[in-house]
């Protein structure tokens, strides 16, 4: 059986040399490469376009940054991220990038093995707690997503009228600032209240702030 070819790039020299010692001591193995920042991360892969890179994201020049170069100069190579991050938006950056694995750093040294393995054959992993993570997260924003926006049933002038109301504004000072009659202001919000489906200013000022956190969310969740 051909040796996987492997570089480590990480910023923390003992680490890196416990996981370089580890894989160095398995016949199927093969270090060619060890860095600890970005720049190492692709001069590594332009010089000998390893196998597997097992690369940290918490490092000078930013591991997720590398992804993407480090993929143009060898398209074949399999990375996967090592690190102690648990974020969501870590996670799914790195694997929209193109990252195959995703591995937090307290798995032992056989498991790690078995990873690179499973990785180097084409297939991708992500640590089950994490991928579980992951999955309810995505749920969320699809659902977040596909919840109608109430503010969308607001025309622009009665938007412009619930959020000078939300910051806390009279209708007094609402007309002073649309340069309205406060009676058309009155009119207005009687409008606001009945498409909302509420019944007072309190409870229209957070159905604005609930659909704001929608839409958000639904901008991280594409972003």
């Amino acid at each position: 059986m051909t040796a996987i070819k492997i570089a480590v790039v990480d910023d923390h020299p003992l680490f890196r040399e416990g996981v370089t010692r580890s894989f160095s001591e398995i016949e199927d193995f093969d270090i060619v490469g060890e860095g600890g920042s970005r720049d190492d991360a692709i001069r590594i892969v332009r010089d000998l376009c390893p196998d597997v890179m097992l690369m940290d994201i918490s490092m000078p020049g930013n591991g997720l940054e590398a992804i993407g170069e480090a993929l143009r100069h060898c398209p074949d190579l399999k990375i996967v991220m090592l690190t102690v991050s648990e974020a969501s938006d870590d996670i799914a950056k790195a694997l929209k990038l193109g990252a195959k694995g995703y591995v937090l750093k307290g798995v032992g040294s056989r498991g790690l093995a078995e990873i690179v393995r499973t990785v180097a054959s084409g297939e991708s992993y992500v640590s089950p707690a994490l991928s579980a993570r992951l999955i309810a997260g995505l749920s969320a924003s699809v659902e977040a997503a596909e919840k109608p926006d109430p503010m969308a049933e607001l025309t622009d002038r009665e938007q412009e009228v619930l959020h000078l109301v939300a910051s806390g504004l009279s209708n007094k000072r609402v007309a002073r600032e649309l340069d309205l009659h406060e009676k058309t202001v009155k009119h207005h919000m009687t409008r606001i209240l009945s498409k909302l489906k509420v019944s007072n200013r309190t409870e229209a000022a957070l159905v604005l702030r609930d659909a704001t956190d929608q839409r958000s969310a639904a901008e991280r969740a594409q972003s």
